[in-house]
């Protein structure tokens, strides 16, 4: 091979392998010819929602208990559906459940500290949820200058050794797989008793409150999500818990006793009228003699 072949064949070698790793270059980061500083942000921006299927945040990260949180996200694959913000309290109970509507990519919505279940001093967890567990996120706040938590059981004299004493109310129940370590009675509507467990293991906590404390059980929660592995007859509900479950919520609803007797006094009457009207009916088409 002579040296011309020779030369012709590394200049080559060296325009093929400067194509290729311009090619590669330009795959890995294109470039945004004649863009400008609020094109560039729109485009990382863009990318970074792809990335991420729901971004939520809040315009702050302290408030009172008499301010408004001004929540806003986006979402990366818009699909008609609303976005469901709810809110954790330090207590890991619900404070609140909202859907929002998604315009453009994006939700936003205000919340109020004011309420009674925002009293508590600590951290609250916004979670923000559209359609799956795996579209969701979330966002923490800290509210200060209310009631503060403790986290150390207190001890009720009044109540026994087999009782949990929330909120001056005392309630038998037992554990196996754990220990209790508070409870508190949160007041409301339906009202709801949170009980803070250790679980070494899996276990089950049995919980008898008066009526006075709730009357009717209507949902139980075990660290912020319903639970289905429950057992309730009239009002004691029989949980059984994983290990490393922190929370159990109690969630009660009011009944009226009355309804059955107002029930059966309307059923009496509405047979009586029936029987009355057939009655009647038939007196009037009995031939006449």
């Amino acid at each position: 091979m002579n040296n011309r072949t020779t030369f012709a064949l590394l200049v080559l070698l060296t325009a093929v392998g400067t194509l290729t790793v311009s090619s590669a270059y330009a795959q890995q980061n294109p470039a945004c010819v004649g863009c400008t500083q609020e094109d560039a942000k729109i485009m990382a921006s863009k990318a970074l929602m792809n990335a991420i299927p729901v971004s939520v945040w809040t315009d702050k990260a302290d408030y009172g208990h008499n301010d408004i949180i001004k929540v806003e996200g986006q979402v990366a694959n818009e699909s008609g559906y609303p976005v469901t913000i709810t809110v954790i309290s330090p207590l890991n109970s619900i404070v609140t459940i909202d859907q929002i509507s998604v315009t453009n990519h994006s939700f936003e919505t205000t919340l109020n500290t004011a309420g009674a279940m925002w009293k508590y001093d600590g951290t609250y967890t916004i979670k923000a949820n559209y359609g799956t567990n795996e579209k969701s996120n979330s966002v923490k706040v800290k509210i200060t200058g209310g009631d503060a938590y403790g986290q150390t059981p207190t001890t009720d004299n009044q109540c026994g050794a087999n009782e949990l004493s929330a909120s001056g109310q005392c309630m038998p129940f037992s554990i196996s797989g754990g220990t209790v370590t508070s409870a508190t009675l949160n007041p409301g509507d339906n009202g709801s008793i949170v009980i803070s467990i250790n679980a070494e293991e899996d276990g089950t906590l049995t919980v008898t409150p008066s009526k006075a404390t709730i009357d009717g059980i209507f949902m139980v929660l075990v660290d912020g999500e319903q639970w289905d592995d429950v057992e309730i007859v009239a009002n004691k509900v029989t949980v059984k818990f994983p290990a490393g479950a922190e929370t159990i919520e109690i969630i009660g609803t009011f009944v009226i006793p009355e309804f059955g007797t107002i029930a059966a006094m309307i059923l009496a009457v509405a047979i009586i009228s029936v029987i009355a009207v057939s009655a009647k009916s038939r007196l009037s088409i009995m031939p006449k003699y």
